[in-house]
């Protein structure tokens, strides 16, 4: 450090210390900010620069690199957080390391991507949303931070709560797909998971908000890739979810990858300083993806990393998830007055404050228990946890004729295809730390539930490929069975992180498969297992029923045994759109008119080859019961801005099986300063039905409700008329009219 500098600093600490000693009495502080003033008047500058470092181990590597001898770097003090470790003793070892000279004792904090499950693995995030049940999302996140906290780790790099519209992109799979308002309350039922009432809890870990932002609107779905939307877009489609996340008290933020408004997020002060840590007003702390300091180099709006450094500091990042820029060159930086102290005690002040509710200063070892991580990982309660809900994140596509549930008094069964029984698979991608020789698969699951029924198996092909040499093997089981299922999709690599697709049918020679096995004349139940929609228009032509199971997790043979038996009816929605073909990519539910609305007129907004409507709608879902809407009926036909408008259906089940149904609410502003959707999902309600038994479903709608960024961009209800629409999905649904009045 330059002499000059230096006596500066050594200034700028006393005189803070000075004015921290004359708070009035209505400015008392409390016991975290006096420990983290405390600190930071110690602090020398480099130290400060080691809590803004975040290194991965040896341990689990979801990067492209790894940085060598990060022990040294912990005992030296250039590191204040690590990833991808985890267990008890090996957490412990790393701790007591960071703890042996440090003289502050300030101990690091464990982070790992924590994505649906820690060992105990849940579904996808795309298909825990298909169940529409806050609550269990909320559970299952809950568990995931029992077992993760049990192993040691603070902190998890999740909720990814980006909206997602186009299936290209890998990463739709873990977020809960399309709408704002859906994915606005599981952003926030995720962060009550994970982090609980108390961060002090030692069952409980931060979470972090992630991507901040609209890393979901990359260009042609491709990852990584630049985003080019609307500020108006920015803040009514992909903001809420951050802002619902915050409003829970989520602890971290992180960047994304893209760029938005010609600037990466990672150098974005837009984002960062004037929207987060501005309007928004958090008090936690940013952390940058996987080396997205290091990447502006490469996007061209700085010549170097050290110039990376400092526009990534500047614009509001916190700690710098393992570039090392910080690390390397933020003390140059200092010197060179192109970083200012201010920005780094506001960087390490947030993170200090997230270690002290961790509970971290008063025990480093806290989380360190063996007790707990041998009772509490995998215990059997999360096991059938996991079960029932894979279970209710099932989509029912199509079910022909009433091919299931499928009789228990079946005496043969041929389950054929690449993912009838790969363990591997059943987990899908991000992971986490789960075991995958754990899982259950489909063949395991039917034989576990009909242990006296002959269910003849055949992998038929593979995934990928044009083998069809199994076809043969596949035919001869059909052949003596009296009915065939069919588990076929993608692999557990084909989605997530890296694996966008310019195609979105089901892969290799699957379908062909099917097409052979059809020609047996026998019914067919296809399971199909994906991270993202596909283009089933064929499919869903010939095969007479389709269960969209996604991945599923530790236990998705059970829970697809159940379904497909009838021990539990399915009820779950689709949170995103299925397209006819990829070329009306990108399709929503919430999308807007045209001056040339459809009409059978050339000269309308339309394809020459294909409908305008999706294959299957936002919100779709079948039971194996059926439900019947009543009408509509409203309170009151105008309101006004302080009033409460009720709407009311009744629901009544005439199938024959008791079952759920995810009643749902959509609105549309008929005329507004700026147009507007012509339909947006405001409620919902998952109503329980015997065979027979009706229910009135109730929703409220005040002006709250009816708020958009107007015009001049503020948050208003305009006066006018709307239209409510309630149905079992954002297609079928029922309508009525209403009136806002000044």
């Amino acid at each position: 450090m330059k002499k000059r500098n230096y006596f500066v600093y050594l200034l700028s600490v006393i005189l803070f210390v000075q004015i921290s000693g004359c708070q009035q009495p209505n400015q008392k502080k409390t016991d975290m900010e006096q420990k983290v003033d405390s600190l930071l008047a110690l602090m020398t500058i480099e130290e400060k620069i080691g809590q803004m470092t975040l290194f991965t181990s040896d341990w689990d590597v979801t990067g492209p690199t790894m940085r060598l001898g990060y022990k040294e770097d912990i005992k030296n003090g250039k590191v204040g957080a690590i990833f991808n470790a985890f267990g008890v003793k090996y957490l412990r070892e790393l701790q007591q390391l960071a703890l042996e000279d440090n003289r502050l004792q300030i101990p690091l904090m464990f982070g790992y991507d924590v994505i649906h499950g820690y060992k105990t693995i849940f579904p996808l995030p795309l298909a825990q949303a298909a169940s529409w049940d806050l609550k269990l999302i909320e559970a299952s996140e809950h568990i995931a931070a029992v077992e993760a906290s049990a192993e040691g780790l603070h902190w998890t790099f999740a909720p990814m709560i980006d909206i997602a519209r186009d299936p290209r992109w890998g990463r739709i799979c873990e977020g809960a797909g399309e709408d704002t308002y859906l994915g606005s309350l599981i952003a926030a039922a995720r962060v009550r998971g994970f982090q609980g009432k108390d961060l002090a809890d030692n069952n409980t870990v931060v979470a972090c908000a992630k991507h901040y932002a609209a890393y979901g609107a990359a260009l042609a779905g491709r990852d990584y890739n630049t985003v080019d939307i609307s500020d108006r877009t920015l803040r009514e489609i992909y903001l809420p979810p951050f802002k619902a996340a915050l409003d829970e008290g989520v602890g971290t933020f992180m960047t994304s990858f893209n760029e938005l408004d010609g600037v990466p997020a990672s150098g974005s002060k837009y984002l960062l300083r004037d929207i987060l840590k501005g309007d928004w007003g958090f008090q936690g702390f940013v952390v940058t993806d996987y080396t997205s300091i290091e990447e502006m180099v490469d996007h061209g709006i700085v010549a170097d990393n050290k110039e990376a450094g400092e526009l990534a500091l500047n614009a509001g990042v916190d700690m710098d998830m393992q570039s090392a820029i910080f690390n390397d060159y933020t003390l140059t930086s200092f010197n060179e007055g192109k970083v200012k102290i201010e920005d780094i005690d506001d960087a390490v002040r947030r993170i200090l404050s997230i270690k002290y509710k961790l509970g971290l200063f008063d025990d480093p070892f806290k989380y360190c228990d063996e007790e707990r991580e041998n009772t509490l990982v995998m215990h059997p309660d999360h096991l059938n946890f996991a079960r029932e809900f894979a279970a209710k994140s099932i989509v029912l596509l199509k079910n022909e004729g009433e091919i299931l549930p499928l009789s228990k008094n079946t005496k043969n069964i041929a389950l054929i295809g690449p993912l009838a029984d790969s363990k591997t698979d059943m987990i899908g991608s991000w992971s986490a730390a789960g075991d995958y020789m754990k899982s259950t698969t489909v063949l395991e699951g039917m034989k576990a539930k009909l242990p006296g029924t002959n269910i003849f198996y055949a992998k038929g092909c593979d995934v990928l490929g044009t083998d069809k040499s199994g076809f043969s093997e596949a035919l001869a089981v059909a052949g003596k069975s009296d009915v065939i299922v069919l588990a076929i999709g993608e692999s557990r690599d084909l989605s997530g992180e890296a694996t966008s697709r310019t195609s979105i049918n089901i892969p290799g020679v699957q379908e062909e498969l099917f097409a052979e096995l059809n020609k047996l004349g026998k019914p067919i139940v296809v399971v199909l297992m994906n991270g993202r929609p596909l283009d089933l228009t064929w499919l869903n032509e010939q095969a007479p029923a389709i269960l969209e199971t996604w991945f599923l997790g530790t236990k998705a043979g059970d829970a697809i045994a159940d379904v497909l038996f009838g021990d539990y009816n399915p009820s779950g929605k689709l949170t995103v759109t299925f397209p006819r073909n990829l070329g009306q990519v990108p399709i929503f539910y919430n999308t807007k008119n045209t001056g040339r609305p459809i009409t059978e007129d050339k000269w309308t907004s339309k394809y020459l080859d294909v409908e305008n409507t999706p294959l299957f709608p936002f919100g779709y879902g079948l039971s194996y019961s059926s439900f019947q809407y009543s009408d509509i009926k409203l309170s009151q036909n105008t309101i006004s801005p302080s009033e409460i408008l009720t709407v009311s259906v009744d629901v009544k089940n005439t199938g024959k099986y008791a079952g759920e149904e995810v009643v749902q609410l959509y609105l549309r502003d008929l005329v507004g300063s700026v147009t507007r959707p012509v339909k947006e999902l405001k409620g919902f309600e998952k109503i329980f039905l015997e065979p027979g038994q009706t229910k009135t479903v109730k929703f409220e709608i005040g002006a709250d409700k009816l708020k958009f960024l107007d015009i001049n961009m503020k948050m208003v209800a305009e006066p006018g008329d709307f239209e409510v629409f309630v149905g079992t999905n954002s297609r079928d649904v029922n309508s009525a009219r209403f009136s806002l009045v000044e």
